[in-house]
């Protein structure tokens, strides 16, 4: 615990893209206990907890506290861990911190995913009575009751309802004046990140119509809706949030593998995917990802703009098996050969004789190969 900082835990590489999980009120980050190290495979997975609650200190918050006072410690959060842009799923009020996130520091939201909230929470007066229940009296009363607002008969995790009755009643507090003072509707369609919304069926506290409300007001939204569970998805049904989330997630990976056929080629992709292991796994992921998925794909250069700097790169480097394939991809990418020698021929004064040397081997026994084929 820190004074400053909101306690959290991190999990996957740090090479892998970031990926903050938000809590729901009176809950601690063991809320994604069943979900968090599955994504942490591909995902460098921050998960926090609320002031006040689990590891967090209560005094990071004070009464009369909003939503966009908890995404700023959230941000806060990230620059310490050096993370600029991030994916973020939330629930309840915590995915009301990503809502507000995505709407006010869109550079920062890579994709978002609420889950189980809203973008109201039903009005300001049953969070203004709640926040005045816990303050006369504590959390023990509310605490009782949390099984029936949060899932549905005969299922509980002992741990969260433990959290629940163990947070600090004037933390707790002010996260209700957070809730009561929330209300994003009318700024739902500036959000520009991949949103992903995720409703339980049986949810008394944010009932499906809810979540319908932002997929029908956030541009290409998408929801799905959970049978059987109710206000704590991820705890209830975690593996049917697992593959939504993973869908979600996986669409920069996705596009990067079609972007990486383009301009490779299906053969070569085949035999890397062919020769993919487990312990190869992530590394595959990242490079369809980030190289593919977010690089090959940004508009402000053009394809044969990239080979260019690409060959110019392998070059400088002596990395001639690359250089073979991207020779290859430069043609694909509709460069002729003069201009590939020329580009060669520029890395022999910035690069040094020697190694463009090499790499004209390199690329006339790939050009020559291709005139054969």
């Amino acid at each position: 615990m820190t004074d400053t900082l909101l306690n959290h835990r991190a999990e996957g590489p740090a090479s892998a893209p970031p990926l903050l999980l938000g809590p729901s009120l009176g809950t601690s980050y063991a809320l994604w206990d069943e979900v968090a190290p599955e994504l942490s495979t591909a995902h460098r997975v921050v998960r926090w907890d609320l002031p006040g609650h689990g590891g967090s200190a209560a005094g990071l918050i004070g009464a009369g506290a909003t939503v966009g006072d908890l995404a700023e410690l959230v941000l806060a959060l990230a620059d310490a861990l050096g993370i600029e842009r991030f994916g973020y799923a939330g629930v309840s009020l915590g995915g009301a911190v990503g809502l507000h996130l995505a709407v006010h520091h869109p550079e920062r939201v890579s994709s978002l995913a609420v889950i189980c909230s809203s973008a109201h929470f039903n009005g300001a007066k049953p969070w203004e009575e709640r926040a005045a229940l816990v303050r006369r009296e504590g959390l023990a009363g509310l605490a009782e009751s949390a099984g029936a607002r949060w899932f549905t008969p005969g299922f509980t995790v002992p741990r969260l309802v433990r959290d629940h009755r163990e947070a600090d009643p004037d933390a707790y507090a002010a996260c209700c004046d957070a809730l009561a003072a929330f209300d994003l509707r009318e700024r739902l369609a500036e959000i520009e990140a991949p949103t992903l919304l995720i409703a339980g069926r049986e949810d008394p506290a944010t009932p499906p119509a809810h979540l319908r409300q932002i997929a029908d007001a956030v541009p290409g939204a998408a929801l799905v809706e959970i049978p059987g569970a109710s206000h704590l998805a991820p705890t209830q049904c975690p593996e049917t949030v697992l593959t939504a989330l993973r869908a979600h997630l996986d669409g920069a990976a996705g596009r990067g593998m079609e972007v990486r056929r383009e301009v490779l080629g299906d053969a070569h992709v085949d035999r890397a995917q062919a020769r993919q292991t487990p312990f190869t796994a992530r590394f595959q992921d990242f490079i369809s990802r980030y190289a593919w998925g977010e690089i090959w794909t940004d508009p402000t250069l053009s394809r044969r703009e990239r080979s260019m700097i690409t060959l110019t790169a392998l070059v400088a480097r002596g990395h001639h098996d690359e250089l073979a394939m991207h020779v290859r991809a430069a043609r694909r990418n509709g460069l002729t050969s003069e201009e590939i020698g020329a580009v060669l021929l520029q890395t022999a004064v910035y690069c040094g004789v020697p190694a463009a040397n090499s790499a004209f081997a390199t690329a006339q026994r790939v050009l020559e190969e291709e005139g054969r084929s």
